[in-house]
Order: C-alpha cells, then sequence, then structure tokens
C-alpha cells in the first residue's frame, strides 16, 4: 500500500492540529457528561427510575466499548485523517437523534449510537497526538487535549442545563441540538486543518498488510506491557466512574441543593481544570509522569471520600469540594494516558488505542453499574451507601499507583527523537 509519511507540523501549525483535536475532543465529551447533569430532569420528565437512567450512560459506554472492539480491526489500516472525519460525522448524527428521541426507547438506542461512535473519536484523538507530538513534549500536549475536558464542564455543562431548563419547547433536547450544531463547525475546522497521516501503514509493510487482523489484535492484546496499560486504564475508570454520575443526584436529593446549583458546581469546576489540566501536563513533562502521576492520584483521594459523605453543608463548602474534585479526579488522567500512548510501538498505537478505548468505556460503564448496585434510594428519596461507592474508589485509586510502577514505554524519549519517524513528524 503506497503512503506518505505524516507532514512536519510547525508549531503554529500543531497548535491548530491540537486546537482541532480538543475541539473533537470537547463535543464527544460533552455529549457523555451532559447526561449525568441531566439526570434529575430526565428522571421526572420521563418517569424513569434510576436504574433506567443508569442504563442511559451505560449504553453509551457499553457500545463505546464494543465499537472500540472493532475498531481495533481496522483502525491502523486507513489514513487517520480519514477515519477521523468519517467517525465524526456519524456521531453528529447519532447526537441528532438523542435530541429527536420521542420516548425512553428511542433515547437508550440513540444514545447507545452516539457512544458507539464517540468512543472511538476519544481513541482517535490520543492516536493522532501520539503519532504527531514526541514524547518528551506529550505531556503539555495531552493537558492542552484534556482541557476539553475542562471546556466542557466550564462552559459546555453549564449552558447545555441552562438551555434545558430555559426552553419551554425543547427542554432536555435542547443541549443535544447544541452539540451537534457546533459540532457541525468543528467538522469543517477538521476537514481543512487535520493533516493526513499514514506512516502507521508503511511500517506494516507489503507483506504484514496481509497478516490476519485478528492476530494481530490477539498479539497487541496479549502483550504483557499492553496488559499492564489496560489494567491501569480500568482502574482510572473505576475510580472516577463509580462517583462521577451520581454526585448530581446525590446533591439534589441528600444535600437539598437545586439542579440551577449544579451547573454551578460544573461551571466553577470546569472553570479551575481549565488552567490546571495544562499545569500538570507541564509539571508531567518537566518532572516525570510517574511521580506527577502519584503526586496527583494520592491528593485526589480526599475530595473523593468528602463528596461521598457530605452531610448538608453551607453551599460554598460543597463548591470549594466539587471544584477540587474536578481538578485532581480528572487531573490524574493527564500524566496517566501520556504514559499509556508510549506503552505500544507507533505501527501498533491505533489497534492499542482502539482496544483501550473499550477497556476505558466498558470499564466506566461496569463502574456506573456497580454504583448504582451499591447505592440505593430510600423511602424520602435520599441516597443511601454513597459512601461505600467513595471507598471503593480509593481502593482502586491506591490499586493504579501499585500498577503504574510496573508499566514501561516502548520507546523512550530518546530512541522517539532518533527515529525517522520522529523525524518525519517534526515540532
Amino acid at each position: 500500500m503506497n503512503s506518505t509519511s505524516p507532514p512536519s507540523l510547525p508549531q503554529k501549525q500543531e497548535r491548530r492540529f491540537l486546537l482541532v483535536l480538543s475541539g473533537i475532543q470537547f463535543t464527544h465529551i460533552l455529549d457523555f457528561m451532559i447526561m449525568m447533569p441531566l439526570g434529575p430532569q430526565l428522571i421526572r420528565v420521563l418517569q424513569i427510575d434510576t436504574h433506567q437512567f443508569g442504563l442511559l450512560l451505560s449504553s453509551y459506554t457499553f457500545t463505546a466499548a464494543a465499537s472500540g472492539l472493532l475498531a481495533a480491526t481496522y483502525v491502523d489500516r486507513f489514513d487517520r485523517r480519514t477515519l477521523m472525519l468519517s467517525l465524526y460525522v456519524l456521531f453528529i448524527l447519532a447526537t441528532l437523534c438523542c435530541g429527536l428521541a420521542p420516548n425512553f426507547e428511542f433515547l437508550l438506542a440513540a444514545r447507545a449510537l452516539a457512544g458507539a461512535f464517540g468512543g472511538i473519536l476519544g481513541a482517535m484523538v490520543q492516536t493522532m497526538v501520539a503519532d504527531v507530538v514526541p514524547f518528551e513534549r506529550r505531556g503539555q500536549a495531552m493537558g492542552t487535549v484534556m482541557a476539553a475536558f475542562s471546556l466542557s464542564t466550564v462552559a459546555g455543562v453549564p449552558l447545555g442545563l441552562f438551555l434545558a431548563s430555559h426552553s419551554d419547547m425543547l427542554g432536555w433536547r435542547a443541549p443535544f441540538f447544541f452539540i451537534v450544531l457546533l459540532s457541525g463547525g468543528i467538522l469543517v475546522a477538521a476537514h481543512r486543518l487535520l493533516p493526513s497521516l499514514t506512516t502507521h501503514l508503511q511500517r506494516h509493510g507489503q507483506g504484514e498488510a496481509k497478516v490476519n487482523v485478528f492476530r494481530q489484535i490477539h498479539a497487541v492484546a496479549r502483550q504483557p506491557n499492553h496488559l499492564r496499560a489496560y489494567l491501569f486504564m480500568a482502574l482510572l475508570m473505576f475510580g472516577g466512574f463509580t462517583v462521577v454520575p451520581y454526585i448530581a443526584l446525590y446533591y439534589t436529593a441528600n444535600l437539598g441543593l437545586s439542579e440551577s446549583f449544579i451547573a454551578l458546581v460544573y461551571l466553577c469546576g470546569g472553570a479551575a481544570t481549565f488552567f490546571t489540566s495544562r499545569l500538570i501536563g507541564r509539571l508531567a513533562d518537566r518532572h516525570g509522569k510517574q511521580r506527577i502521576f502519584r503526586i496527583v492520584a494520592i491528593a485526589a483521594f480526599l475530595p473523593i471520600l468528602v463528596t461521598t459523605h457530605l452531610v448538608p453543608v453551607p453551599w460554598w463548602i460543597v463548591l470549594i469540594n466539587s471544584t477540587v474534585f474536578f481538578i485532581l479526579v480528572p487531573g490524574r488522567f493527564i500524566p496517566g494516558m501520556a504514559m499509556i500512548t508510549a506503552a505500544a510501538a507507533p505501527q501498533v498505537r491505533g489497534t492499542f488505542m482502539s482496544l483501550g478505548s473499550s477497556v476505558q468505556m466498558m470499564s466506566s460503564g461496569l463502574a456506573s453499574l456497580v454504583a448504582g448496585l451499591i447505592i440505593s434510594r430510600n423511602p424520602a428519596g435520599q441516597i443511601e451507601h454513597f459512601n461505600l461507592v467513595g471507598y471503593l474508589a480509593v481502593a482502586c485509586g491506591i490499586a493504579s499507583l501499585w500498577i503504574v510502577r510496573r508499566l514501561t514505554v516502548a520507546q523512550p524519549p530518546a530512541a522517539a527523537q532518533a527515529s525517522p519517524a520522529a523525524a518525519s513528524r517534526g515540532a
């Protein structure tokens, strides 16, 4: 198969490249996150219970996991740009179906479709960053892309909740139409600015291209270092998504806070992490990704435990803790993902990250389901046993500290700089 090397990206073009990927990351993260604060409204309007709401969340993650496994059969056999644009169009159509859903069953199916395409987008973003940005600067690059999470919380989620609360005609549908319109604009920018990335095709060679794809997936999946990376991913997801999906319900049911306060929680948390995510990325590049991960992960235990043990307190205490929660709990992913992207050789990185996306999504879905089995609602409508969920999240965090010490990078920075692939990427 004939292909060309990826273009050498000067600094200005690399910034545009990362900005476009951040936009794609922003919209698919927002599409996933918007369901969590919409929980109280969806339960009320659609007349569903907490278990059905949990099913809406897990349907996205489980289909994302399945599609990630499917993507592993083809993701390293196409131009990254072409594949990214195709998946993004399908994601936009699925999100449009969410906004048009007339009932719970249709919404459930639409969420499953959105997960099928949105889940792969996250892996593709991380893969393209790893293909273009050298390892020694990848922490900062991941911090830039992960800032999309912050932007989705500081702007996207509050705006989506505002539209849902103040649009009498659209109601909970409004955020999905907003995501569709925004994604359309980003799609145009991506079509213009994303470079063609095909060097991974050259590495396969003419003979290797004919190797059974399932043997390649099996070879990638069984590699010991890859298995450690997948376990690390799963622990990170369990350390966060056992708690995050139920925060809005806990705040409204147990602390007596209004649904409008939830928007303020996301606004303040996102505003803080918009700055701290890039700071964490720079610190990881400067002082070591594993060292910064350990510091942030240990610090995250405190807001997790406070969140899951909160009793009615002044609103400003809740807001301070939730902001610290948003800074530290997602902050672990910045150095963590920088290490994970370096756990596989470049020629199989797409397959590795697609399988990793399945692990991430399956783990987050299982985390929300397990947490849903642990918690319950008493006759007064309050959430019970949320403290046990906090203990589980901390236990997973401690386990991640153990496994990260055994995770190695497939290509050291010095080797990356000396390789022809690294030279073709540019700075």
